[in-house]
């Protein structure tokens, strides 16, 4: 493999190879001028001849008596005896040869190129054999309209001599060469050297090494530029690093964000995206893609894009302080996103998208909520209220009457008191999880409390319980949060499964993290249709049947948020012998 040449030489070659041009064009040029010059002489002295030999039979009128022989005496006066005249006629017809004595038998010379040149260009001249002579002749034919007066010299080693140019000049080119080269040769090594010295600074810089202040270029002329190459290669370096360090800390933050963010120029092309915008598009579009690009081409934020193009339109101002900004709301599966948009001074812009599900259902729960609070409130209050106004409207009423409806006022006031706990208890839970004290709790213990408070009604309603958990099991959790699990599922059988069924309650696989738990009723279960919704808050898949056993509607609701919380899922099956079964899992 060849060995790459320096830039020291490759210079050389360059500046050499021009010079080179230059040189052999200037050679070319003045060899063609001088050789030019020369002939034009020649043509010079054979014109004058051909001048002089036309006066001549002007002034005898030989063009009208057509003697011709007149001009042999002209032939003494021309200067040099090896200069030939001919004369010849349009047609092509020779009427005077000087040369040639009887020249009436001389071929039609209407056809000799230098007799078509002077056809069309009144001169022409042409260097050729004579085939009447047999002799080598520069020719020269000047057109008189009325007849062609031809001139020739006889291309000898005289005529030969004088139209060659003088070396003289090839000399003086070639010495002027020499020096040229020598000249190039000093000046492209001492900038090679500097060149070179030059790219191992680059070198040195491209690897991002420390560069000494002092570092040397060898020629003292590029002191200078040296200098301010070190200093601005330092600066810059300088603030690469401090850029550098500037843009780790962005990334990291732009990536450990929840939200997702990227900007993009005018064109729609991405200079920045991180990942969570990728997903939130995949999640939003429904199409899988790695491309933040694809943002546009996603029909729900087309709202949003149209707004960002008004602002990108030429003639829009933008304030640098208070950028325009757009936004809009993405419902999709369940799920809620607020993209926004902010469109910056140099017509760059940001799209940032957060996933508001949480907050946004949440809210929407909330009001949902509170309507059916508002709902679930009216019944007890409208029945005390109506007891109490009897009482008071009727002053007479029996003794046993009175007793009656007071204590009926006290049931739902008592209704009341569990309604407002639960929600009470509800809202602690979903606003408030952290605020709950967590420690190692025993279920067996527990589980056997809660059974202890419930013993009249189940046994009111003849219910058989079995109890399939081991004394040594713990879950990390609130103990009175993991009471109401169990409470719940047990006052949801006692109200809605029927007398006389079978209760159970087991634990029935475990893994590093988690216990997984069983509890099941052999009561008639609800319709399929229901089970999906039966976690929800007050809702009854019987309304009357529900409010008569006193339930509040919110005891499943209660259930699912208290294992959320202790980090485990729910879910609930009919059994195909009949009942329902709840499986849920509690971490360790």
């Amino acid at each position: 493999m060849l060995k790459q040449r320096t830039y020291q030489q490759r210079i050389f070659i360059y500046f050499f190879s021009a010079f080179t041009v230059f040189t052999l064009s200037i050679l070319a040029f003045q060899y063609s001028r001088e050789k030019a010059y020369r002939t034009n002489q020649l043509e010079n002295t054979l014109d004058n001849v051909a001048q002089m030999t036309n006066l001549f039979i002007q002034h005898k009128q030989l063009d009208k008596n057509k003697d011709y022989r007149q001009l042999d005496s002209i032939v003494y006066l021309i200067p040099d005896p090896e200069i030939r005249v001919t004369v010849i006629d349009p047609k092509g017809r020779v009427l005077f040869d000087s040369f040639v004595d009887d020249y009436s038998d001389m071929e039609n010379h209407f056809k000799r190129p230098e007799v078509q040149k002077a056809l069309y260009n009144e001169r022409g001249a042409n260097i050729r054999n004579s085939a009447t002579t047999g002799l080598d002749f520069y020719y020269y034919a000047r057109n008189y309209d009325e007849y062609f007066i031809r001139c020739a010299a006889v291309y000898n080693i005289k005529i030969q001599h004088f139209l060659k140019t003088s070396r003289v000049f090839i000399f003086f080119m070639i010495a002027l060469f020499l020096l040229m080269w020598i000249l190039l040769y000093i000046v492209t090594k001492r900038l090679g050297e500097f060149i070179t010295k030059l790219r191992d600074f680059a070198m040195r810089a491209g690897k991002e090494e420390d560069i000494d202040p002092n570092y040397k270029f060898p020629d003292s002329e590029f002191g200078d530029i040296q200098l301010q190459i070190v200093r601005i290669y330092n600066r810059l370096k300088r603030a690469k690093d401090d850029l550098s360090a500037e843009k780790e800390r962005l990334f990291n933050h732009l990536y450990a964000l929840n939200e997702g963010i990227a900007f993009f120029t005018t064109d729609k092309e991405k200079i920045l995206a991180n990942s969570h915008f990728i997903q939130y598009i995949n999640l939003i579009s429904e199409h899988s893609t790695i491309s933040a690009e694809s943002l546009f081409d996603v029909p729900e934020l087309k709202p949003l894009i149209e707004k960002i193009e008004e602002h990108l339109q030429p003639g829009n101002t933008i304030n640098p302080k208070n950028p325009p900004q757009v936004q809009i709301t993405v419902a999709k599966n369940e799920m809620f996103f607020r993209v926004q948009g902010i469109v910056f001074a140099d017509r760059s812009f940001e799209i940032l998208i957060e996933d508001v599900t949480r907050p946004e259902k949440r809210r929407l729960l909330k009001q949902q909520l509170t309507s059916n609070i508002a709902h679930e409130l009216k019944t007890p209050l409208a029945s005390i209220k109506g007891y109490l106004e009897t009482l008071l409207s009727n002053k007479n009423v029996p003794q046993e009457k009175m007793h009656y409806f007071i204590e009926r006022a006290h049931l739902q006031s008592e209704r009341l008191n569990e309604l407002l706990n639960d929600i009470s208890l509800l809202n602690n839970i979903e606003d408030a999880g952290d605020l709950f004290e967590f420690k190692q709790v025993k279920l067996r213990p527990l589980i056997n409390d809660v059974v202890e408070n419930l013993e009249s009604r189940i046994a009111a309603q003849e219910i058989k319980l079995e109890i399939d958990i081991a004394e040594q099991i713990s879950v990390y959790g609130n103990d009175s949060l993991l009471s109401s699990i169990f409470q719940n599922f047990i006052e949801n059988s006692i109200n809605y499964a029927g007398p006389k069924v079978t209760l159970r309650i087991k634990q029935y696989l475990e893994d590093e993290k988690y216990y997984y738990f069983s509890y099941s009723d052999t009561g008639k279960g609800i319709p399929e249709e229901h089970l999906s919704r039966i976690f929800e808050r007050f809702y009854r898949v019987d309304e009357g049947r529900t409010r008569d056993t006193g339930g509040t509607g919110l005891g499943l609701a209660i259930v699912k948020n208290a294992v959320s919380l202790h980090k485990g899922e729910i879910s609930v099956r009919n059994r195909p012998e009949g009942g329902l079964e709840f499986l849920f899992s509690l971490a360790k």
